[in-house]
């Protein structure tokens, strides 16, 4: 997986993670990679330093200005692009996204369950899948 520092148009940054370096151009040519912020597809790279020890990295998320809720509403944002924009396929999500991933069925975004064993398989034959976060909890919910 390669990860790659994003920004949209709107001076949201964000991160990307894609299955190989082709992925992302492919992808964005074909407006996928959107600003989970506010949905634009006007989205680029940014110039990305080496990994950093992860001292650095718990500095780096504490002086972060995105709070808990702000998390929670890129998380719901991302869910409901997928949910809107993609195809539901049920529990039949793993032999889908294998049929795209060898050509035999349509190239399009499919989101559905999988067993975790199904997805082990897919991520060992290359597939490119990504857990879909999870449904937020309701505000009354959160401490």
């Amino acid at each position: 997986m390669i990860r790659y520092a994003l920004r949209c148009n709107g001076g949201h940054e964000f991160e990307g993670w894609f299955s190989a370096s082709a992925d992302y151009d492919e992808q964005s040519d074909r407006g996928l990679v959107a600003c989970p912020v506010c949905d634009t597809r006007a989205v680029s790279k940014q110039v990305m330093s080496p990994a950093v020890s992860a001292a650095t990295r718990a500095r780096s998320v504490e002086a972060s200005t995105h709070g808990p809720s702000q998390m929670r509403d890129m998380m719901m944002r991302v869910r409901r692009h997928v949910e809107t924009h993609f195809d539901y396929v049920g529990d039949k999500f793993a032999a889908e996204a294998r049929s795209i991933h060898e050509g035999k069925a349509e190239e399009r975004g499919i989101y559905g369950e999988a067993s975790a064993a199904e997805v082990k398989a897919l991520v060992a034959y290359g597939v490119p899948i990504a857990p879909l976060p999870p449904e937020p909890p309701k505000k009354t919910q959160v401490n």
